[in-house]
C-alpha cells in the first residue's frame, strides 16, 4: 500500500522524531542542552530526510514506502515515543526490507545530527561528543591535472577508458605512452588538495551513491570511490602484495603465468611508482591498543606498507578517507593519471558511461551522459571497462554484453567490526587510519579467514550505524566517542554476491550471509576481536550486529561469547571497501567474463581493467593486485591494438 504524500510525510517525520526526539538534558550547559533538547524536527532533519528519499536507490525507496505503510497501519503518528520506538523495532525484526528502511533513515537522521556543518565548518554536537573536527592546517597546492571541459558532442580516440581508479588510470597511462590516443571518462567529480576540507558530510560526494549503498537486504554496506582517481583518492593507503597461493590458484583458472616472475615485475613496478614504504607508517593509540590485544591473545602483527610520500604528517591522517589535504597520498591523481595526461590522454570528469557501443561483434565506442544531462559519444575501437566492482558489471549489463557471468561472483571482503570502550581517551580519529595488520587468522576456517586491522570511523558513521535501542541511550553513548577503539576483521569471502540492474537501470547489490564457511568466519572474527578488546583492558565491548550485543566489565565474558555464538545470520552487519570479481577473468565464457588478460570473451575490443576482473577475492587489501593486473592487461591491449593497426595497413 502506497500512502498519500501527506500521510507519508507525517510518518517519516515521526520516524525521525523517534530516532532523534527532543529530550531533557542531564545538565544546564548550553551545548549539552542543545544536544539533547533539540530533536530532528527542531533541527529540520525530518524535512531534509523527506527531501532526500526520492534520490535513494529504488530498492531503498520501496523499502521506506513499505515501512511507512506498516507504521501507518499501527497509528504510529499519534503514538507515544515509547510506543513508536517499539514499533520501529517490531518492523526491523519482522522483515529484512523493513530493517533496511529503518537502517537507512537512522543513517540519514544521525548523519545530519553529527555530520552536517555550518558556514564555519563545525557542528554544535562536536564539543559534547568530544570530537574536535578535522585537523586544521595548510593544504598542498592543487595537482592541476588537466581535465577536458565536458560538452555535448563526439570525441574520437583509439582507446576509451571508463573509470580512473586503480586499474583504469594505469591502462590509460600505458596506452597513451604507447602512442595511442586515449579518452578517460570518470563519473565522479574532479577534486584535489585544494578542495579537501576533510569534512565527512562534504566528502560523501566522492563516494558511490554518496557513501550510502546497501545490499538488497540491508546487511552489506558498500563503500566505493566515485571521483577522479577512484578509490585510490579516498582509501586508507594499505599496500599488500597478492599472496602466492592466490596467484597460483588464478594461474590454474586461466591467468597463465601469474605465478611467475613476469607478475613479480608488475608488482614491483606498481610498488615503486606509488612510493610504497613502511618508514612513514606510525601507530596511533587505536592501533597500539589493537597490538596489545593481539599480543595478549598470542597473535603477531606487522607494520603496514602505505603509498605515502616522506612529507606525510601522521597527526593529520585521521581524515584520509576524505582525501589527503597534504597531497602525501600517492593516488592515481599524483601518479598514473598524471602520466596519462602528460602523454596526451584527455580526461572527462562528471561523465557517466551508459553503454558500450557494439557493431558486428566488436566495440565502436561509448555512449555517456554528462553531469548537466547532455549526451557525449566517444568513438573508439577499444573500450576499457574500469568503473569498479559495482559499476563495471552494470555498464556491461546495460550494454547487453559480457555473457552469463556478468555481475555474478561478486566478492566483497566483508568487514566485521568490534569496538571497545577504554578508560583513557583513544581519539581514534587522530593519526593514521590503518598502520598495522595481523595475518595469523587468515586461514582459521576451512582454509579462509580474516585480516585484523585497526579502523577509524567518523562520528557520522558511528551515529548512523551503532545499534539503536532507544533515543536517550543512543545519544548518551555517542558521548563516549573519544574512548572508542575500533578494529575489524577483513574476511576472505568463500561465497559470493551479485550485481544486477534495478528497474531504473542502476546497479544494485544482492548479498546475504548464507555461505556456511563465511558464517563461521564472521563468528570467529567477532569472537577473536572481542577477546582482543577484553585482553587489552576494554571496559565495554559492542558490535555492529543489528541487535545491541554489549558486554560490560564485571559481567560474564564467557557468557557474552556464547551470546555472540547464538546470533542468527540475519543479525550480522558487514561493510565492504573492496568490491571484486563481478566481471572476472578466466578460461571459460560460462563462468568468466574476460580471458586471462582481460579481453571480453564475446565482444572484440572490450577489456576489463579493474577490481571486477579479479577471479576471486585475494584475501588482502586489493589495490596493489588490481594495479599489477592492470599493468599486465595494458601490455596485452597495446600489443593487440598495434597488431590490429598493422593488419589494417
Amino acid at each position: 500500500m502506497r500512502l498519500d504524500d501527506e500521510t507519508f510525510r507525517q510518518v517519516l517525520s515521526a520516524v525521525c522524531d523517534t530516532l532523534l526526539p527532543a529530550l531533557d538534558a542531564p545538565d544546564t550547559d548550553t551545548a549539552t542542552s542543545d544536544y539533547y533538547g533539540r530533536g530532528a524536527r527542531e533541527r529540520g532533519l525530518d524535512e531534509a530526510t523527506s527531501a532526500a528519499v526520492p534520490g535513494l536507490a529504488r530498492h531503498v525507496r520501496e523499502a521506506i514506502d513499505e515501512l511507512a505503510a506498516f507504521l501507518a497501519e499501527r497509528d504510529f503518528i499519534r503514538a507515544t515515543l515509547e510506543r513508536r520506538t517499539e514499533l520501529l523495532h517490531l518492523a526491523a525484526e519482522q522483515d529484512m526490507r523493513l530493517r533496511l528502511a529503518v537502517r537507512q533513515l537512522k543513517g540519514m537522521v544521525f548523519a545530519g545530527f553529527v555530520g552536517a556543518v555550518d558556514e564555519s565548518g563545525t557542528n554544535p554536537t562536536w564539543p559534547v561528543i568530544g570530537y574536535p573536527g578535522p585537523p586544521s592546517g595548510p593544504f598542498s597546492a592543487s595537482t592541476a591535472l588537466p581535465v577536458v571541459a565536458p560538452h555535448e558532442g563526439t570525441l574520437h580516440a583509439d582507446v576509451c577508458v571508463v573509470g580512473s581508479g586503480a586499474g583504469g588510470a594505469i591502462i590509460a597511462a600505458r596506452a597513451a605512452q604507447a602512442g595511442l590516443s586515449v579518452v578517460v571518462l570518470e563519473a565522479g567529480p574532479h577534486r584535489d588538495e585544494a578542495d579537501f576540507d576533510q569534512i565527512d558530510a562534504h566528502a560523501s560526494e566522492m563516494y558511490l551513491r554518496g557513501g550510502s549503498l546497501w545490499s538488497d537486504n540491508g546487511q552489506m554496506g558498500v563503500l566505493a570511490g566515485s571521483v577522479l582517481g577512484g578509490g585510490t583518492l579516498i582509501n586508507s593507503m594499505v599496500c599488500l602484495r597478492t599472496p602466492m597461493a592466490i596467484r597460483e590458484q588464478w594461474a590454474r583458472e586461466g591467468l597463465e603465468g601469474l605465478d611467475g616472475p613476469e607478475f613479480d615485475r608488475h608488482l614491483d613496478t606498481v610498488w615503486q611508482r606509488l612510493d610504497v614504504n613502511t618508514e612513514a607508517t606510525v601507530y596511533n593509540a587505536n592501533t597500539r591498543a589493537m597490538i596489545t590485544g593481539l599480543a595478549s591473545c598470542g597473535y603477531a602483527h606487522e607494520r603496514l606498507p602505505r603509498n605515502s610520500s616522506a612529507e606525510d604528517d601522521p597527526t593529520r591522517c585521521g581524515s584520509c578517507n576524505a582525501g589527503c589535504r597534504l597531497g602525501c597520498k600517492r593516488s592515481t591523481l599524483h601518479t598514473y593519471l598524471r602520466d596519462a595526461a602528460d602523454a596526451g590522454a584527455r580526461i572527462v570528469a562528471e561523465c557517466r558511461a551508459d553503454r558500450v557501443l557494439v557493431e558486428d561483434g566488436r566495440a565502436v565506442g561509448v555512449a555517456a551522459t554528462l553531469g548537466d544531462g547532455a549526451e557525449l559519444v566517444v568513438l573508439a575501437p577499444v573500450v576499457v571497462v574500469a568503473a569498479g566492482g559495482i559499476e563495471s558489471p552494470a555498464l556491461l549489463l546495460r550494454s547487453g554484453i559480457g555473457g552469463p557471468a556478468v555481475g555474478r561472483n561478486l566478492r566483497l571482503h566483508p568487514a566485521w567490526i568490534v569496538t571497545g570502550l577504554y578508560d583513557q581517551p583513544i581519539h581514534a580519529w587522530s593519526g593514521q587510519i590503518q598502520s598495522a595488520v595481523s595475518f595469523d587468522l587468515t586461514h582459521c576456517e576451512s582454509g579462509v579467514g580474516f585480516l585484523v586491522e585497526s579502523l577509524t570511523l567518523n562520528p557520522l558513521t558511528w551515529a548512523g550505524q551503532s545499534p539503536f535501542t532507544d533515543a536517550r541511550s543512543h545519544r548518551d553513548r555517542l558521548r563516549d566517542l573519544p574512548y572508542f577503539a575500533t578494529w575489524h576483521g577483513v574476511s576472505h569471502d568463500h561465497g559470493s554476491g551479485q550485481v544486477y540492474l534495478d528497474a531504473d537501470g542502476q546497479a544494485a547489490v544482492r548479498w546475504a550471509l548464507d555461505d556456511e564457511i563465511d558464517r563461521r568466519v564472521a563468528l570467529r572474527a567477532h569472537l577473536e576481536l572481542a577477546r582482543m578488546h577484553h585482553a587489552a583492558g576494554a571496559n565495554e565491548i559492542f558490535t555492529f550486529h543489528w541487535s545491541d550485543l554489549r558486554w560490560r566489565r564485571g559481567e560474564d565474558f564467557d557468557g557474552y561469547l556464547d551470546e555472540l555464538r547464538a546470533v542468527p545470520a540475519d543479525d550480522y552487519t558487514a561493510f565492504s571497501a573492496h568490491q571484486m570479481g563481478s566481471c572476472r577473468m578466466g578460461a571459460s565464457p560460462e563462468d568468466s567474463v574476460a580471458d586471462g588478460h582481460g579481453r571480453l570473451h564475446d565482444v572484440r575490443g572490450v577489456w576489463i581493467g579493474d577490481a571486477s576482473a579479479l577471479p576471486s577475492a585475494p584475501g588482502v587489501n586489493p589495490m596493489i593486485t588490481i594495479m599489477a593486473l592492470a599493468e599486465r592487461t595494458a601490455l596485452s591491449l597495446i600489443e593487440t591494438a598495434r597488431s590490429g593497426a598493422a593488419a589494417g595497413r
